[in-house]
């Protein structure tokens, strides 16, 4: 007889042995009719010929279901891009330093086929940024900034006006306070560039000498005494250019040292009428 038919006879043995004896089991008191307390702990094992014997696993229903995995177990999991992006160049750098220090024909091809590898990635990174940025006009800084020529060219014509219209208004509202001494070379220099600023453009320039010196350029001027920390100024440096609102009565302080006048012209159209944050 097969090993197989043994099995199911010893299987049918233990199902049916329960009726060899009625007469002891008619003898046996009831079993109570109450059902037992619920017991924690693990959940039962499977029969024990299927599961402990023939170890029959997970289809005889002999392992404990698994309870399935949440969404963030499953997230952890999978590696993040910052993650992805930092092994990319541990190994870049890993494969460039062996190429170095054992430089056999392997190592090197190794190296310069994953270096072109990631160039071939960051190629697509640009041409992909570029397309979105071509398409979503929020993100085209050129709007705002152009590099081409043509683009450029009216955009600094526009700067141009916008600029002479600033300073045409500016004696309207603003007087400026120029801060210098007689023995500085470079008030020397700077005096002449704001004279002729304040001729072109009916500019109130009151000096204030900080040694009691005069100035060649303006001869009628004030001695400081505190107007310079009084403008927000500080350390003595000149010469020192400073405009004073007359509505908010606020000084706004446009810089140290030699200006050019186009430079002098930029600092303060950008100072009274660009925004911080808008224009760079």
């Amino acid at each position: 007889m097969s090993r197989r038919c043994l099995s199911i006879l010893a299987l049918a043995a233990l199902t049916w042995g329960t009726t060899d004896a009625p007469a002891q089991a008619s003898a046996a008191p009831p079993e109570p009719t109450t059902a037992p307390e619920p017991v924690a702990g693990p959940m039962p094992k499977g029969d024990a010929f299927y599961c402990e014997e023939r170890k029959l696993g997970t289809w005889f229903y002999c392992d404990p279901p698994r309870a399935p995995d949440s969404p963030s177990a499953l997230a952890t999991t999978e590696p993040q891009a910052a993650e992805r992006l930092a092994a990319i160049g541990r190994q870049l750098d890993e494969l460039k330093a062996r190429a170095i220090l054992e430089p056999t024909t392997a190592n090197v091809s190794a190296y310069a086929a994953f270096q072109r590898e990631q160039m071939n990635r960051a190629s697509l990174f640009a041409d992909v940024w570029s397309r979105a940025v071509w398409q979503n006009p929020s993100l085209d800084y050129t709007l705002q900034r152009p590099v081409g020529t043509l683009g450029k060219r009216e955009w600094l014509a526009e700067r141009k006006a916008d600029r002479g219209a600033t300073m045409a208004a500016l004696a309207k509202r603003y007087g400026v306070y120029y801060f210098y001494a007689s023995t500085c070379g470079a008030c020397d220099v700077f005096a002449p560039i704001l004279k002729s600023l304040s001729d072109q453009y009916d500019l109130s320039v009151l000096p204030v000498s900080m040694d009691g010196g005069r100035s060649g350029a303006f001869p009628t001027f004030v001695v400081n005494t505190g107007q310079y920390e009084k403008m927000g100024l500080s350390g003595n440096q000149v010469p020192a250019l400073v405009l004073f609102d007359t509505v908010t009565h606020r000084p706004v302080p446009i810089g140290y040292g030699i200006m050019s006048a186009d430079e002098v012209i930029e600092r303060i159209f950008t100072l009274t009428r660009v925004e911080p944050g808008s224009d760079y």
